[in-house]
């Protein structure tokens, strides 16, 4: 009898690697990860070492590989890679050595170069193609700041060996032994270079950032046939077939293939998606305009985002930092010991706001505080900052596209926790829905693969079955009680903004 075929996710994070099986029907079969060094050598600034995510990806993909039996490895069809997105890395093209660190999605020491584009007058058109704002968080800002300030890409440059990619390229480029310089269109829509409706580089913004055109990559759809994996790494010879930033992979992942219909990450940021169907929808309020991912052909699905930079970092930040966890899961012990947070509110701009402010440069804040002020007040708040941030991105969404949202899919690590998931029903009036498995971005681009090989005929079927295990959390607060709250809230982020005034 032969084995139901089954499909390779690579899910390269900020904080992890990740490798994991799916089946054809999106059940997780097995999954190993490898932790990530994150690297904060300034104030507000987050990179990583290149070769140090490539090390992480190849040592979750054997780990993986080890604890698989023959019939396993042999069913194995088809993979895909999905990665933290705008995340900025150079190499040279010649022997692959990468020059200067990788900066990092959250990394803001870029803000003064997106002001002088914006004192230049560049803001409107770049915008206008596509589809973002001039941000540090983006990946034009930071691919100047290397060639300005690091000499080895510098050298690289004057001798025409130098290759620039987001994530999914470097580890594409690695996993084919450099035969593959790729980068697919829903990655490429996050680095202030692609056309948004017309679905190519634009040259002229390269003159900007001074990167030549030649040391672009190739521009491809979201799946197709990448190359395959290279002998002397795990999983040798298995065919690349899908590629996609991870929000849009892990929206694809809660299957939200109709327009309207939405989903919520909370990883090391929040970020909310929204499928807007095959026509691009703008938003004059601080979201964000993208692709979401798109056909073998390069037909697109777009998609209207909202990115907050700090959710899990907030956790981390309780455990790490003040030491009042020991583990991630006990912010929802320490949480459930007090009936609600008293007053206290945590605003959790550690790396700045993203939208809809976008200002790098404000900062959190802990409110409220009183002398009978616990542990329990600040970890309910903290999870409540987390879900108060989320819904002022589902309250612009919803205006801009004229239509209320019906219910929330949500996946990521944080959505682990009960008491963050009905903060965030109360604070929005919308249904939340949690699947069984929270691994939404890694099942997402294995669908995509899925798809791609043929072992998935339709996810449309899939979808049908998507609420099957899903628990699902309900607003248990009136409509005066909420509008108090986000009040509350909002002075408290305008606090936040004006930080760096005083």
């Amino acid at each position: 009898m032969a084995h139901q075929p089954l499909l390779l996710a690579l899910d390269q994070g900020t904080s992890s690697s990740r490798a994991a099986l799916f089946n054809t029907t999106g059940q997780l079969i097995a999954s190993c990860s490898a932790p990530l060094e994150i690297e904060y050598p300034s104030d507000g600034w987050v990179q990583q070492d290149p070769r140090g995510i490539w090390i992480s990806q190849q040592t979750a993909m054997a780990d993986l590989e080890k604890t698989l039996n023959p019939e396993q490895k042999a069913a194995i069809v088809s993979c895909g890679i999905t990665n933290q997105r705008e995340t900025t890395i150079l190499w040279r093209r010649s022997n692959g050595e990468p020059c200067g660190p990788a900066l990092v999605w959250q990394d803001g020491r870029t803000s003064d170069i997106c002001e002088q584009w914006k004192s230049e007058g560049l803001e409107s058109e770049w915008r206008e193609r596509t589809g973002l704002v001039l941000d540090p968080y983006f990946s034009a800002s930071k691919i100047q700041w290397l060639i300005k300030h690091e000499t080895s890409v510098a050298q690289a440059l004057a001798e025409q060996d130098l290759c620039f990619g987001t994530v999914e390229s470097w580890l594409l480029w690695n996993l084919t032994s450099g035969k593959r310089h790729c980068s697919d269109m829903s990655n490429a829509s996050r680095t202030l270079l692609m056309d948004l409706e017309r679905l190519e580089w634009m040259e002229s913004f390269c003159d900007v950032i001074n990167l030549p055109p030649s040391s672009l990559p190739e521009l491809v759809p979201c799946r197709g046939n990448f190359g395959q994996i290279s002998e002397g790494i795990p999983f040798a010879g298995t065919p690349i077939q899908a590629l996609l930033g991870d929000q849009q992979a892990a929206t694809l992942g809660q299957l939200c293939l109709k327009k309207g219909e939405a989903k919520c990450t909370y990883g090391t940021g929040a970020f909310l998606v929204i499928n807007t169907g095959h026509e691009i929808h703008r938003s004059n309020a601080g979201l964000l305009s993208t692709l979401g991912w798109t056909d073998a052909k390069g037909m697109p699905t777009y998609c209207l985002e909202g990115s907050l930079f700090n959710a899990g970092t907030v956790v981390q930040w309780l455990r790490d930092e003040l030491k009042i966890i020991e583990k991630a899961s006990q912010i929802n012990d320490l949480a459930n010991e007090v009936e609600n947070s008293a007053g206290v509110m945590l605003v959790p701009a550690f790396t700045g706001w993203g939208t809809p402010h976008w200002d790098p440069s404000a900062r959190g804040l802990i409110l409220g505080l009183t002398r009978s002020s616990n542990r329990g007040h600040i970890a309910k708040a903290a999870l409540e900052g987390i879900a108060l941030s989320v819904a002022t991105l589902v309250e612009l969404a919803e205006e801009s596209m004229g239509n209320k949202l019906h219910q929330l899919a949500v996946d990521g690590g944080a959505a682990a926790s009960n008491p963050l998931l009905q903060s965030q029903a109360d604070v929005t009036g919308l249904q939340v829905r949690r699947p069984s498995n929270l691994e939404s971005t890694a099942r997402g681009v294995a669908f995509l693969a899925g798809v791609q090989s043929g072992a998935i005929p339709d996810l449309n079927n899939l979808a049908k079955e998507r609420e099957k295990g899903a628990e699902l959390f309900h607003p248990n607060i009136d409509p005066q009680s909420r509008a108090r709250w986000r009040a509350r809230w909002e002075n408290a982020v305008t606090r936040s903004l004006k930080w760096h005034e005083q």
